[in-house]
């Protein structure tokens, strides 16, 4: 998917959305190996299924940031204080979720935090708890701002038209989740996933695409 002759800032782009394509795949995957392993629907996913996912949202939400700053260098002059949003609100989304996610891989299993009665209520993924709210935070705010926008900076028909689709479409789903809050359902909040990990990264790879022909027929 790469052309050498595309400016650095466009191979960026298309780089990162096939990586954030791919990770999201994998993630998927492990996702699925870990609900169909559990022995009760009622219980979080056990490892290693668990801590593979943490690593690879911890690559994911990187590599999303990458993907908008290649869209903001490719989004016209007139869109491109909504590209600049679209990366503001990814980092914000991808900083937050990467504390969260390095905070519970890493300090989770140390003695000093499981002995305590209150760890359950800082770093287990079952509502109520700190890393949950603030994932939820990261992935049903940040994320469908940082989706919204980026829909808005797609310019042109065609494939773009149906990655933008996707943007918006993803937006709206992570939105959605959000209402698993006040009504305390997560399986309300998890209608989110479907617009962060199968919708975005479809997006991503589309306007991979569309960035590599660009910058082809620039070169032309």
């Amino acid at each position: 998917m790469q052309n050498p002759t595309a400016p650095l800032n466009i191979r960026m782009g298309i780089i990162s959305g096939i990586a954030v394509a791919i990770l999201s795949i994998l993630y998927a995957i492990v996702l699925s190996i870990g609900l169909l392993t559990l022995p009760s629907p009622d219980l979080p996913i056990r490892n290693p299924w668990f801590t593979v996912m943490e690593v690879l949202i911890l690559l994911i939400a990187p590599a999303m940031v990458v993907f908008t700053v290649g869209l903001h260098s490719w989004a016209l002059a007139d869109r491109k204080s909504l590209s600049l949003l679209s990366v503001t609100f990814m980092s914000m989304c991808a900083i937050v979720t990467c504390c969260v996610h390095f905070a519970v891989l890493t300090l989770s299993r140390e003695l000093i935090f499981t002995e305590g009665t209150w760890s359950r209520l800082v770093f287990d993924f079952q509502w109520p708890s700190v890393v949950y709210a603030m994932d939820i935070l990261a992935w049903d705010i940040f994320f469908p701002l940082a989706a919204l926008s980026a829909a808005g900076a797609v310019h042109g028909a065609g494939l773009a038209g149906v990655a933008r689709n996707l943007l918006l479409a993803s937006a709206a789903l992570a939105f959605i989740g959000l209402a698993g809050v006040p009504v305390a359902s997560m399986n309300i909040r998890n209608i989110g996933i479907i617009g962060y990990v199968v919708l975005f990264p479809i997006a991503t790879v589309m306007l991979s695409i569309v960035l590599k022909r660009d910058a082809a027929r620039g070169a032309g």
